[in-house]
């Protein structure tokens, strides 16, 4: 059955709510006779679609921590009347049909050993996040109630190479730079650990600060104060960046970047992804964006590259940067239909840009005109009309 052809839900049936209660001695009403009493007052309701009783009780678990309501669905169909009001909807890997014309799942929650099905079943749900329980736990909870407060914080844009040597990395640099030159608060990381450290096309590798290394075991939640305190800054924007050095990078747990990220969001207005194209990059940073964007030359083996990189990419609105020569024409809407996405701007080829980041100087030549109008683009996109 196609997620198209699904049965209307049965009339007067509803999913099941649950209502976690507090361990321990409770004084005042008992809380099992008056479900959710304890909780506070208004608090969001959480729907999770599975038939799963292993994901079920998991899920119950941390929603519990979260301090929040859970109510539970086995499948679409008994899911759809509730979908669009509950504050964030958690569809369990067993779940393969969504109810029409609804909006996208919060978060795909699966099991370890479930392997690289998740992230595929993530894309073509829709899925926003994906959580692999039980290590993501954590990770769940914080996210639970943090998408249930007043201020989500600031955006994440991400800022991925269509192909090899596209210039995701300069584009990335000269955003970041442009939205601090309007008095934003920007955080430029760097989601690349093989691409041999953003801070060396910055001249900032003798800046103190914080490096990825020294968040690789980084757990739970992260003040952001104390984040902010602690990264160099370059260009008027913080950054964080693999370190320049011949060193094989760490592995970095997906909870200390989603720590990082949490962070970031409450501290900074705008934080702009340098995503690595390796699947293991784009798993770890491209699922914690808002907004994507792709950039290529325009070149039609560019183009097929980005096309297969596409189906990989999480479910959020996505556009293309085509990397161009000032006044050479090219058929933007071919190379639009190519790959799937639309055209958001133009990256120009700015004449010297190679030996401005080998000689660590590219933020130099972000104050040009035609570079500018490829900023005002970007970030018109990436942030709702930032600023």
């Amino acid at each position: 059955m196609s997620r198209h052809q699904l049965p209307e839900p049965v009339a007067g049936h509803r999913p099941s709510r649950q209502s976690v209660s507090r361990a321990g001695p409770q004084s005042g009403p008992d809380p099992a006779a008056t479900p959710g009493s304890w909780l506070p007052e208004g608090a969001a309701e959480t729907l999770l679609v599975t038939a799963s009783e292993v994901l079920r009780a998991e899920v119950e678990r941390i929603v519990a921590a979260a301090g929040r309501q859970l109510s539970l669905a086995r499948d679409a169909t008994e899911a759809a009347p509730y979908w669009d009001t509950a504050g964030a909807v958690l569809v369990g890997s067993d779940v393969r049909e969504l109810p029409i014309r609804r909006r996208a799942p919060a978060v795909l929650v699966g099991l370890h050993g479930e392997g690289d099905g998740l992230w595929q079943l993530a894309a073509v749900l829709g899925a926003e996040r994906v959580a692999v329980l039980p290590e993501g736990g954590p990770w769940l909870a914080e996210y639970l109630s943090r998408s249930h407060a007043p201020d989500p914080g600031g955006h994440v844009l991400g800022v991925i190479g269509g192909c090899g040597g596209a210039g995701a990395t300069t584009a990335a640099i000269w955003l970041a730079q442009a939205a601090a030159g309007l008095g934003a608060r920007v955080l430029l990381i760097d989601g690349d650990p093989w691409g041999g450290g953003l801070e060396l096309a910055l001249a900032a590798e003798e800046e103190p600060g914080l490096r990825w290394p020294d968040l690789a075991d980084a757990s739970g939640s992260i003040d952001p104060d104390q984040l902010h305190e602690a990264l160099p800054e370059a260009g008027g924007f913080s950054f964080l960046s693999w370190p320049g050095t011949r060193e094989r990078p760490p592995a970095i747990d997906t909870a200390a970047v989603a720590g990082v990220l949490d962070a970031a969001r409450r501290c900074y207005e705008l934080v702009v992804l340098d995503i690595g194209r390796g699947l293991e990059p784009l798993r770890t940073f491209a699922w914690e964006c808002d907004r994507l964007v792709v950039v290529l030359p325009a070149q039609l083996r560019a183009a097929v590259a980005a096309a297969r990189l596409v189906p990989e990419l999480p479910a959020v609105e996505t556009a293309l940067v085509i990397r161009t020569k000032p006044g050479v024409a090219f058929d933007y809407q071919l190379i639009s239909q190519a790959v799937g996405l639309p055209v958001q701007a133009i990256l120009p080829e700015v004449r010297g840009t190679a030996a401005a980041t080998e000689l660590g100087r590219l933020l130099d030549a972000g104050g040009r005109r035609s570079v500018q109008r490829f900023t005002e683009g970007v970030l018109a996109f990436g942030a709702d009309g930032f600023p």
